[in-house]
This record gives C-alpha cells, structure tokens and sequence, in this order.
C-alpha cells in the first residue's frame, strides 16, 4: 500500500483558496437551508449548529490539507468519468434527500414546532455529529482514495486500504455519514427530519452493498481484504 501523501512529511502550506470557501460557504448554506426556512435569523438551535459545524469543518479541513491533501484534491468533483451508472443515479437521489434534512429540520422546529425534542436528545445528535467528524476525518486521513463517486481509479493506482478504521470496517465514511444525518436532525430538534436522514442511510446502505460488490469484483485484493475485514458499517453486525 502507498504511502499517503504528506504523511510522515513536514506539514504542507494550506490552500487558503479552499479555506475562505469552506468559511463563507458554511454560513451561506445555513442562510439559505436554515433560517430563510425557519422564517427568522433568532433561532439559538441554528446558532448553535451553524458554530459547532463551522468549527468541526474548519478543524477537519486544515487537519487534512497538512496530512492527505491528495484526498481534499480527488473530492473537489462529485463525479468523475468511469463513475458507475447505478452510482449517478443513487448520488441524484441522495443528494436532494440528504438536503431536506435542513430546511424540514427548520420549518419543524422554529416555524411550526411540530416536534417536541427535549434537551439531552439534541445533545445525542451533537455526538452523533461529533462522531460521524471524527470517524470521516479518521479515514480521509490514510485513505487518499476516497472519492465521492464509485469508481476503479486505475489512473491514480489504487490499491486496498487496510489502516485506520479500515482495519475494523469497511466503509467507515458511510458509517460516519449515517452518523451525520441523524445527528443533525437530532441536533436541530426535528422528529420529521428523521425521515429523510433514514431514507439517506437506507440509500448509503443499499451504495455499500453495491459499491462493495463492484470492489470485490474489479480491485485486486480487495476480496482478500473483505476476508480479513468481513464488517461493511458496523463491527461485529454487518
């Protein structure tokens, strides 16, 4: 296995490019998804998850430009030529899914209260976020791989991943997504935004099946490696 780049090496320059949109795009997102849904700028829940994932990104992503910014450059593009068809038509399902958790969360909480999430739950959500950060920062750091589509990169000479959480789990960033749905619907004090966060990780499960599949099938190695490694989400479950 290759080594990842910038590991071992002194810490490289960050793009401060990528920074400054990663700063003003978060906020924007949350306008936009957020408070325009929620009817107003005074909402303390979307305060409070703006900040907490304004700085859980900006950790995350000055972590990775010094320690695998080879990651950072191969998901700058959703999709790329040689994705899979059945992973084009699954990320346009996703995605707009993966969306209404926002503003369903908003129109819920702050505009119509619909659901009554008490304090200790919200807190949960918060560790599930804090979770699915940390466990997708874990493999983005030894995976250069990672990109967001489903594809062999022949190109980039990829090979079987075997470090990190990959020694445990297969497909630890859908696990650390899964994570991140529920935790921001619980985050932002939405009951209803449960159900497309649940449609999200039924649709990520269905993708690891497949994606799964597809590796066995086309990457050397990786048959040996699902021996060795029989667990895709969870350990000890499946």
């Amino acid at each position: 296995m290759g080594k990842v780049q910038g590991q071992g090496d002194e810490p490289l320059p960050l793009n401060r490019r990528r920074l400054i949109r990663v700063m003003l795009g978060i906020p924007l997102f949350c306008v936009v998804f957020l408070f325009l849904p929620a009817g107003t700028f005074a909402w303390s829940r979307g305060w409070g998850f703006l900040l907490f994932c304004w700085i859980m990104e900006m950790r995350v992503l000055v972590y990775l430009e010094r320690t695998n910014p080879a990651l950072l450059a191969a998901r700058s593009h959703l999709v790329y030529p040689g994705t899979k068809r059945w992973d084009k038509v699954l990320l346009s399902i996703l995605l707009p899914v993966v969306l209404t958790i926002f503003p369903l969360a908003a129109v819920d909480n702050e505009r119509f209260q619909w659901s009554a999430v008490p304090w200790w739950l919200s807190a949960c959500g918060y560790v599930l976020l804090l979770f699915g950060f940390w466990l997708s920062t874990w493999a983005g750091r030894v995976n250069a791989f990672a990109e967001p589509s489903v594809r062999l990169q022949t190109e980039r000479g990829q090979t079987v991943i075997s470090t990190g959480p990959y020694a445990t789990i297969c497909h630890p960033i859908y696990t650390a997504s899964i994570g991140l749905f529920f935790g921001t619907a619980l985050a932002l004090g939405s009951y209803w935004a449960l159900v497309p966060a649940s449609i999200a990780a039924g649709i990520l499960v269905l993708r690891t099946q497949w994606e799964d599949q597809t590796l066995q099938e086309e990457l050397d190695g990786y048959q040996e490696y699902t021996h060795r490694v029989p667990y895709k989400l969870i350990p000890y479950v499946w």
